[in-house]
């Protein structure tokens, strides 16, 4: 009986435990990361176009040495104009062991969020894919789509590991 309170307290512990997520924008929308996938920020800069790439491939960077892929999420997601301003920055992530940036509108701030803060996802009936999609959460009057950028990155139509590796 003892363990099994033990081991029903563990569980619950679990629950507690936050992660920490990076919030960004892009449109009206707010989006979240995990922040363990982010190696850095940067303003953006113009990066060197690559031919026959996918448009929202904006091209590639020199990181320290490093080339890196840079990924414009808003044309990516569709979500209409994009225009770069000074807000515009470069997350620069380390997925599956690569280097990859994404241009967003803004940074917004890191927050703490427990498993139970995260609300499952709506199902859409296949209208639109949500596998990219962890889950919502309410902070606030704010609403985050909480989203696996790993899997977003590495998926096939993103066609990025393979023009990484090239």
């Amino acid at each position: 009986m003892e363990a099994m309170i033990s081991a029903g307290a563990a569980a619950g512990d679990e629950a507690l435990v936050a992660s920490e997520f990076l919030t960004f924008t892009l449109g009206s929308e707010e989006y979240a990361i995990d922040i363990l996938k982010v190696q850095e920020i940067r303003g953006y800069e113009t990066p060197t176009l690559i031919a026959n790439a996918p448009s929202f491939i904006k091209g590639v960077i020199n990181l320290r040495g490093i080339i890196v892929p840079i990924v414009d999420l808003r044309i990516k997601f569709r979500l209409g104009k994009v225009e770069y301003t000074p807000f515009t920055v470069v997350i620069i992530l380390n997925i599956a062991g690569r280097v990859i940036g994404v241009v967003v509108d803004s940074v917004s701030d890191v927050l703490s969020l427990t498993p139970a803060q995260i609300r499952q996802a709506p199902d859409f009936s296949g209208s639109f894919d949500t596998k990219y999609i962890v889950g919502l959460a309410s902070i606030e009057a704010r609403m985050l789509i909480v989203t696996d950028i790993e899997r977003l990155m590495t998926s096939a139509d993103m066609e990025l590991i393979e023009a990484a590796a090239e």
